[in-house]
Order: C-alpha cells, then structure tokens, then sequence
C-alpha cells in the first residue's frame, strides 16, 4: 500500500511542499491554483468540486514502475 497523493480541501498536508490542484483522475486543469504548505495545514478548497490537490514534486517525477535500468 502506497501513501496517499491525493487530497481535498481541509484535509491536512502530509509534508512541506508546493502543492497543484489537478482533477480527480489525475488530468492537468486549466489555470490550476498552486500552494506552498507546511505539515500539518490544511489544504484550501478547490476552485471545483471534481479536483483535488496534489504534490507537485510527484507531478513531475517518473513512476519507479515505468523506469528503465541503464545497465
């Protein structure tokens, strides 16, 4: 079981960080609000209902799974 990624408005921040609102499966949305957090505050609400708030660190990083060793 993996750590929890996704959040709504009012649910507390796991870690420091700058965090993206993006939508519920995961698509980009136009003209996202962005957020630097501390651990332990809570997320603002969403401009919409059908999005969440997301790391933007993870965004940007690749799945372990979808790497390809070099060697």
């Amino acid at each position: 079981m993996g750590e929890i990624s996704q959040f709504k408005g009012g649910e507390k921040a796991p870690n420091n960080g700058i965090y993206i609102e993006i939508g519920e499966t995961g698509s980009n949305v136009e003209d996202p609000q962005q957020v630097s957090m501390k651990a332990g505050e809570k997320f603002p609400e969403t401009k919409n209902n059908d999005r969440v708030w997301k790391n933007k660190r993870s965004q940007s990083q690749p799945s372990p799974r979808n790497s390809r060793s070099t060697n």
